[in-house]
């Protein structure tokens, strides 16, 4: 049975592992002309992520490859005496288990976890895609798959031609993201240094083995911005608007704008479907179910996703009409959970106002002074809050490895 998966990212790449994993030939198109290193963000990989990682064989170079932040340093804008964080324990209150890897090391694990095995065609996209499986592409010659997953993050290429348009699903949750990568001019290690700020805050932190450093900003706006998600001087100059005036290292970051190698810059927006899939098509992570980047643990949901829809194809022998409905009943509960806790997350992250910039650092204040195991149990009171991601039972599909072969 043949699949095609848009995207290579990370959804993608571990997808195709389970796939093939199954019996299944997959083929993975990719628009950018070789495995995307544009300097990446650090993401989060949780306890059941991190238990899927460990079953695909890759574990130990996923922890070889870990940021090792491990202290915040944040000033408050206008005071110059900061606060100390140890952010172990904010990760262990949030997960049992957890890793923290720049995003671009990631991806270059899961792919090379499945280059042997799987076919990978970069510089190419899908431009149609027909109900009997014939999907054609801006390159390559038209070819025909058993089912299509677009695995293609939050703008979609595969959901824009089946479902429609982006802004029929997406609902943006206030807030703007962008990563710049600088130089590591602080000699930072292990550790983040920041400024926050009334609706906006700024971060500059490194990892173990990078040789430069990743610039952090987080904003929020009253209304939506204006701009192209692909229209990348304008995102700079919202960026220089937005800072403007902000202390600590704040002007020597916008500085680098101009030079920087890599930048990213989206909206912290979330998707809201019914239904994820149509007839041999459907959808896995960010192009599905994105929760908002940076606030709602979408990389975790992510490996989460893939493991489920390739367990659940596995499970229904390839029949995709009782095997998507499956995969969507499984992720449902997970996918809405986290969209609520995103939605808090993107409010409390970035003050609103001098007093929840005050409450902020209180906070982090009190996080310090109480001991890890109270913070740890007080936490998992609740699986709605931030223990949410440890809160999901994941099935065992192993008794379907080989059984398509």
């Amino acid at each position: 049975m043949r699949i095609l998966i848009s995207g290579a990212s990370v959804a993608g790449p571990a997808l195709a592992y389970w796939l093939d994993r199954y019996g299944f030939t997959v083929t993975v198109v990719e628009r950018a002309p070789v495995l995307r290193k544009t300097g990446g963000h650090a993401i989060d990989l949780f306890r059941p992520a991190m238990d899927i990682v460990e079953k695909m064989g890759v574990l130990d170079r996923i922890l070889d490859r870990k940021t090792g932040t491990d202290r915040l340093t944040m000033y408050r804008e206008g005071d110059e005496r900061p606060v100390e964080l140890e952010l172990r324990r904010v990760f262990t209150a949030i997960s049992d288990r957890h890793v923290e890897i720049m995003r671009d090391d990631l991806s270059e694990i899961l792919y090379d976890a499945t280059r042997d095995h799987v076919e990978y065609v970069f510089g190419d996209s899908i431009t149609s895609i027909s109900d009997d499986g014939e999907v054609t592409f801006e390159r390559g010659p038209a070819r025909r798959f058993d089912l299509v997953i677009g695995a293609d993050g939050l703008h979609s290429n595969v959901r824009r031609l089946v479902f429609g348009p982006e802004s029929r699903f997406s609902a943006w949750i206030g807030a703007y993201l962008a990563v710049v990568s600088v130089p590591d001019f602080l000699g930072l290690d292990q550790r983040m240094e920041g400024v926050a700020g009334v609706d906006r805050m700024a971060g500059l932190y490194s990892a173990a083995h990078l040789p430069d450093a990743r610039a952090l900003f987080l904003f929020r706006t009253p209304e939506q911005l204006d701009y192209h998600y692909r229209d990348v001087p304008r995102q700079k100059e919202l960026l220089r608007e937005r800072f403007a005036g902000m202390g600590w290292q704040v002007p020597r970051l916008l500085d680098e704008l101009d030079g920087t190698p890599a930048f990213y810059f989206d909206s912290i927006t979330q998707l809201r479907m019914d239904t994820w899939s149509r007839g041999r098509v459907t959808l896995v992570g960010d192009a599905g179910y994105c929760p908002g980047p940076a606030v709602g643990g979408s990389t975790s949901l992510a490996v989460v996703g893939a493991y489920v829809l390739a367990g659940e194809l596995a499970a229904y022998g390839g029949d995709h009409a009782r095997a998507f409905p499956s995969y969507e009943a499984e992720l449902g509960d997970y996918v809405r959970r986290g969209r609520a806790f995103a939605i808090g997350a993107a409010k409390r992250i970035v003050p609103g106002s001098r007093a929840d910039l005050w409450a902020l650092t209180q906070g982090v204040r009190l996080v310090n002074l109480l001991p890890a195991g109270l913070t740890r149990a007080a936490t998992k009171l609740s699986s709605k809050g931030v223990r949410l991601h440890d809160s999901i039972a994941l099935k065992d599909y192993s008794a379907y490895e080989g059984v398509l072969h």
